[in-house]
């Protein structure tokens, strides 16, 4: 089965196309990267699948958009299949908020745990499976004004992880990390990756990639500029046309990483 499958799918803000005309099909037992510059449309790929914003309708030449096969779902379905862990997301808590808050906040998909919401002791279980996971089971007490960038995405990828996707969705998910709490992260994807999660990894930054992803997906001014395995694609050639910069690219210890 498809994960997503997108024919002629545009957006249209403001009377401008952000994607034109995009064509794209993942399957659910792969894993990818969507590599692209600020502005190439990967932020708006994301919303859509968020539900943040809905393709352009044209009666004369439709388009279609299936999430595993159905062209009509609900975003609160979606969540026990797919994980989306958007780094947006964590200057949007409340510094009081606990790490047991935000990781229990995937199961109504808000930003916090408000009086109206009962958390069950299944939940409880479930958000210290998903902790123990991360590697964030001694945090769970601890307010996310106290914690670091990495655990406080971490947790973010807990809260995801609440409702055993099989998919998890990582949008940009190395920004602000330091070069060593990096390393650690394409660690632990690998690692997810590993014990059977398919991981679709966002990103402008090639050393973001973790080494068992193959596929990659490049978008450039909201189009699909390119779609192969990364091997021919991560090219000093390809990526200076990516970026519109002469770029040199190395490939060291199953990382790959560019330079000017």
């Amino acid at each position: 089965m498809k994960i997503l499958e997108m024919k002629g799918v545009s957006v249209v803000r403001g009377g401008k196309s952000i994607l034109d005309s995009i064509d794209l099909s993942i399957e659910e037992d792969e894993s990818v990267a969507i590599v692209g510059n600020n502005g190439s449309g990967k932020t708006t790929l994301i919303k859509l699948l968020r539900g943040e914003i809905h393709p352009y309708y044209d009666a004369a030449s439709p388009s279609i958009m299936r999430m595993f096969g159905e062209e009509k779902w609900s975003i609160f379905d979606l969540r026990s299949r797919m994980g989306i862990v958007s780094m947006d997301l964590q200057n949007q808590f409340s510094q009081e908020t606990t790490v047991t808050e935000v990781i229990a906040s995937g199961f109504f998909g808000s930003l916090d745990i408000f009086r109206n919401m009962k958390v069950t002791e299944e939940m409880i279980s479930m958000v210290m499976g998903a902790a123990l996971t991360m590697g964030i089971e001694d945090l769970l007490d601890r307010t996310i004004e106290g914690i670091s960038l990495g655990e406080m995405r971490r947790a973010l990828i807990a809260r995801a992880l609440v409702h055993s996707p099989r998919t998890l969705v990582m949008d940009e998910p190395m920004t602000g990390l330091d070069i060593v709490m990096a390393s650690k992260f394409r660690k632990m994807f690998e690692i997810l990756m590993k014990a059977g999660n398919n991981l679709i990894i966002v990103t402008h930054d090639l050393a973001d990639i973790p080494e068992g992803i193959d596929r990659v997906i490049m978008m450039k001014d909201g189009r699909i500029f390119a779609d192969g395995m990364k091997d021919s694609l991560f090219t000093s050639e390809t990526m200076s046309e990516l970026y519109d910069e002469p770029i040199k690219v190395e490939h060291v210890n199953g990382t790959y990483r560019m330079h000017l």
